[in-house]
């Protein structure tokens, strides 16, 4: 669309229904995503002013609702798109090049006459040209784009930046050189190859599968290359709760050692049974044989394997529950599932720094306010980070100003459920 007209299609409102879908109905947050667009298009217009068409893309964040660390042992998780996202402005040509400004980032440019990895490449230079080596490989004739991104997604609160961007460029490849043929499961794939492959980190397809699929989602990992994928239909704001994700603020600088902990520990119980994951280890077994265990595995160890047993069957409980549209249980699981992480998978704070604990005072204040109501528990891999709560729309405003007045201003965001994943706003 040339540039002129996308900037009045935007000012005359053609896209609130487009902007209520992905953000929410209310006039405010409608216009609030206006001048985020519009800001968007002005900027990009200075970063490459002689680009007339664009054409504009959005890719979703994404929260971990059940299924802490249950992934990585190939268990299961239930997980949905959020309304926070990364958005796009992009002019297509032919010059065999690709050029991306990210607002906060270094401008990166990509030729396209080489695809191999490139070990000197930054974080987007080696996902983008990860990516665009996939879809040619696909058949998907790329000549090249300019592209100014900017992302309202908290960076390192679990809401997975990394994999939005990811299925921000496989999705503006897919739309304009692959004639959309790749399923959204297909383009997270194609993120998480060049996630690996091209940047050089080890990671599973649970943040590309949900920033791409969009919605509620539950997925088994069992085969974790091609796993099982169900879309949830529940709306829970006709529930008359909030998600609320809180942001303590607490650094995850220095936590390498922990997060691989949990992964060491829950391999040296499968590794007893000859097995490589948990998932492939009979749970009746592990508990008949504790006692043998407790020679060869810390008891640490021990009770992050219980924690994983008793989460994926939960995750697969809380799915069920929301299918069942049975909200009161499906909160019990929440709350089981964040007292499982504190006791059991030990992940709210460093035993290196132990006097550290922004984590289990967010969700000690939860409680308070939450009483019996709602529920509270770790977001994400844990350590520092966020918590996420579900919070009755009564107590949202007492609840959101009593964690920014211990975490900060602005630290705390209220989600809703996003159905779409990775798609064109506007062509």
């Amino acid at each position: 669309m040339e540039l002129s007209k996308c900037i009045e299609e935007i000012k005359n409102s053609k896209l609130d229904d487009t902007f209520a879908r992905l953000y929410g109905k209310d006039g405010g947050t409608v216009n609030k995503q206006k001048d985020r667009y519009l800001e968007a298009v002005r900027v990009f217009s200075e970063i490459f002013p002689n680009r007339r068409d664009v054409s504009i893309f959005s890719s979703p964040g994404r929260t971990e609702i059940g299924g802490n660390h249950t992934d990585h042992q190939n268990g299961v998780v239930l997980a949905g798109a959020v309304n926070c996202d990364v958005i796009a402005v992009v002019s297509f040509h032919d010059e065999k090049v690709i050029r991306i400004k990210s607002k906060g980032f270094d401008f990166a440019e990509i030729s396209l006459d080489n695809l191999d990895v490139n070990p000197k490449d930054d974080g987007t230079q080696a996902i983008t040209r990860g990516i665009v080596s996939a879809f040619k490989e696909k058949g998907a004739a790329v000549s090249g784009f300019d592209m100014y991104t900017v992302s309202d997604i908290i960076k390192g609160g679990g809401l997975s930046s990394s994999a939005a961007f990811e299925t921000l460029i496989g999705t503006v490849v897919n739309t304009k050189y692959n004639e959309n043929r790749c399923t959204p499961f297909e383009i997270a794939q194609i993120g998480k190859y060049a996630e690996n492959v091209y940047f050089g980190k080890s990671c599973g397809l649970l943040d590309q599968t949900v920033c791409a699929c969009g919605s509620l989602v539950s997925i088994d990992f069992k085969n974790p290359e091609n796993p099982f994928i169900e879309k949830i239909d529940f709306d829970m704001e006709k529930c008359a709760y909030t998600l609320c994700i809180t942001d303590t603020k607490s650094s995850h600088e220095n936590l390498t050692d922990d997060y691989d902990a949990i992964r060491s520990e829950m391999r040296s119980v499968s590794e007893f049974f000859g097995k490589e994951v948990l998932s492939e280890v009979d749970e009746s077994e592990f508990y008949a044989k504790i006692p043998l265990l407790r020679e060869k595995c810390s008891d640490r160890a021990l009770l992050r394997a219980m924690h994983f047993f008793s989460e994926t069957v939960r995750a697969h409980a809380e799915a069920q529950a929301l299918k069942d549209g049975d909200f009161e249980r499906f909160l019990k699981l929440v709350n089981e599932s964040g007292e499982s992480s504190g006791n059991l998978l030990q992940n709210l704070y460093s035993t290196k720094t132990p006097q550290n604990q922004a984590l289990p005072l967010a969700i000690a204040l939860s409680r308070r306010i939450l009483e019996k109501d709602g529920a509270v528990r770790v977001h994400g891999g844990g350590f520092a980070g966020t918590i996420l709560a579900f919070v009755p729309n009564n107590a949202v405003n007492r609840y959101v100003e009593t964690m920014e007045s211990v975490f900060g201003k602005n630290s705390c965001y209220l989600m809703r459920i996003r159905n779409s994943g990775g798609i064109c706003v506007l062509n």
